[in-house]
């Protein structure tokens, strides 16, 4: 692992720049707090990719909490003394994080304006974009980034890094010639300047490009792990100080309509348990809590080889939910040795019907069954995700998802009455916000008065109920993620206002003559749409078809890579 650093002191600051000689440094900028941020595996898989070269050094940089100037975890520099920043965005709520954390640094967010030094250099850096929001829909973005890196890292960085050096040797003579360069040869980069947006009566109607660049712009894919992603380095005080976590692979085969990773990380790819144990044998020998992501979509024999590991070295089995068809002997024997009171399962859709609407593929008897195996093995605290709002919802889903939660907290009532104590359940209800590159991305958003309705029916239904609790997002903040998951360069516009002057994000839309309705609204079959500026292999008329299978309550047959093709992603593959 690597070895964990913390801020410089005053004294140590001279010492630690020395290091930067001969090597071109890189700012590696999350958007979040220091105690979220550090324990993101994809800004660690970055941070150890780039350290790994032998002529960069990365230096992390954090939200400030409370608000003040960013300064780099290794040295305690600011911004302005970086020439290149990456930036690893993972959800659309650190939008406006990003813009303020631009902005409280000194550096000028917009590329135009940036672009005016045509020379790269600290003060005027280069800023490189990625993470998983920025491909699955870019645009709001777009208005910030000199480039962005869509895809994932492994197959495109070190190439990228390379050609990066070699103009850096140059002295960066020429910002725009470089990002010409990398737009033309590098795979995976897309450059907004060099694409124009024309509209008309609001919608995308045409996108022209200002020279020869690729559009769309493809995606870097990996397609094997020889060691399974996981931490690199453990710090304290984060939100998972003690937590090695590892990932079981990459996308998903289930095929759930509203998940946005389940497409854009298409083909699935489950590493090979080898893989996933060569990861846990880099965890440190005092580490004693594992998290496993992914476990929702791990082959059952692969999570038995892997909790048979996890047993032999008295670790402790942490993750955040369990898809309840995957529960083994051997998983619940670890969960019980780990002595874990608390996990989480997600029906998503509270009636059978809105399970097929979703794909979710899960019964009502599998739910009951799982749950009750969990609290036999020592869980006291069930949480059980649903999403409100989804595609054609009606009050008898509404009343079914309330039933479905009395049966469970009946089933493990009986459980626990016999231990002689009984089980907490925790119903959280999420609004769905529907997402780019899924068969929902032609829906619309319910709509905030909608949202609070069925949240009052839902109230109702359990006011007063023993051993339920009931947790609840806030259907505004869903509005504006739904604005931003599906939004254009018009809507990253405002989130330069938002950074600058915090306050009611509605009326500054409507001051600046952007209608948020407009991109939460219905969409047509054959409408163009902003964030196709990215190439996922997937065919529209494949979403589509789901579309209408939703609509029609029609399940789907999980992904078979070794012959499906209904996608388009492995087509030629």
């Amino acid at each position: 692992m690597i070895k964990p650093t913390r801020p410089a002191r005053p004294d140590e600051t001279g010492a630690i720049r020395k290091k930067w000689t001969g090597k071109l440094p890189v700012a590696l900028v999350f958007p979040n707090v220091y105690h979220i941020g550090m324990s993101n595996l994809g800004m660690q898989l970055v941070y150890g990719l780039v350290n790994a070269h032998p002529d960069f050094v990365c230096e992390r940089v954090f939200l400030p909490d409370p608000p003040s100037s960013p300064r780099s975890v290794e040295s305690s520099r600011p911004l302005t003394d970086f020439p290149v920043l990456f930036c690893t965005v993972s959800f659309e709520q650190d939008y406006v994080n990003l813009i303020s954390l631009l902005i409280s640094g000194g550096i000028e967010p917009f590329a135009a304006k940036r672009g005016q030094a045509d020379r790269i250099a600290p003060g005027a850096p280069l800023v490189v974009g990625g993470g998983v929001a920025t491909f699955i829909n870019p645009e709001p973005l777009a208005p910030y980034f000199d480039l962005l890196l869509p895809g994932e890292a492994e197959p495109g960085l070190p190439e990228f890094l390379n050609r990066l050096l070699a103009y850096a040797a140059q002295g960066f003579p020429s910002r725009e010639e470089l990002l010409l360069d990398l737009a033309l040869h590098q795979p995976g980069c897309y450059v907004p300047r060099f694409y124009e947006m024309e509209y008309q009566g609001g919608r995308l109607a045409a996108v022209y490009r200002r020279c020869d660049v690729p559009y769309p712009v493809k995606k870097t894919t990996m397609t094997g792990a020889a060691v399974a992603g996981h931490s690199l380095l453990l710090t304290p005080d984060t939100e998972f100080s003690d937590l090695f976590l590892t990932e079981l692979g990459r996308g998903c085969s289930r095929g759930c309509r509203f998940c946005a990773a389940g497409f854009v990380y298409r083909p699935p790819r489950l590493w090979p348990a080898e893989s996933i144990i060569r990861a846990l044998e880099e965890k440190a020998e005092q580490t004693k809590r594992v998290g496993l992501l992914g476990m929702e979509m791990a082959r059952t024999d692969d999570l038995a080889r892997i909790a048979e590991v996890l047993a032999a070295t008295s670790c402790q089995l942490s993750f955040s939910s369990l898809r309840a068809d995957a529960i083994s002997p051997e998983l619940l024997k670890l969960l019980g040795a780990s002595g874990l009171k608390t996990a989480a399962i997600a029906p998503d859709g509270g009636s059978e019907r809105l399970r097929r609407v979703i794909n979710k593929g899960i019964t009502g008897e599998e739910l009951l069954w799982a749950a009750r195996e969990l609290v036999k093995a020592g869980v006291t605290n069930l949480k059980l995700y649903f999403m409100i709002g989804l595609p054609t919802e009606t009050e008898e889903d509404l009343q079914e998802l309330a039933g479905l939660t009395f049966r469970i907290r009946e089933t493990i009532g009986a459980v626990g009455r016999a231990r002689g104590r009984l089980p907490m359940l925790t119903v959280s209800l999420n609004s769905f916000v529907p997402k780019a590159w899924t068969p929902f991305q032609f829906c619309a958003f319910a709509g905030v008065p909608e949202l609070k309705e069925k949240i009052k029916f839902l109230r109702k239904q359990f006011a007063g109920q023993a051993n339920i609790r009931l947790n609840v997002d806030n259907p505004d903040n869903a509005f504006f993620q739904a604005v931003l998951a599906r939004g254009d360069r018009k809507v990253g516009e405002m989130l330069f206002h938002l950074a600058s002057a915090p306050g009611n994000w509605r009326q500054l839309f409507r001051r600046h003559d952007v209608q948020p309705e407009h991109h939460t609204r219905e969409r047509e079959r054959h409408e163009l749409f902003p964030w196709e500026i990215i190439d996922h292999g997937i065919s529209r008329e494949y979403l589509w078809a789901e579309y209408q299978r939703a609509l029609a309550g029609k399940s789907t047959p999980v992904c078979d890579t070794a012959k499906c093709r209904r996608c388009g992603v492995c087509d030629g593959k």
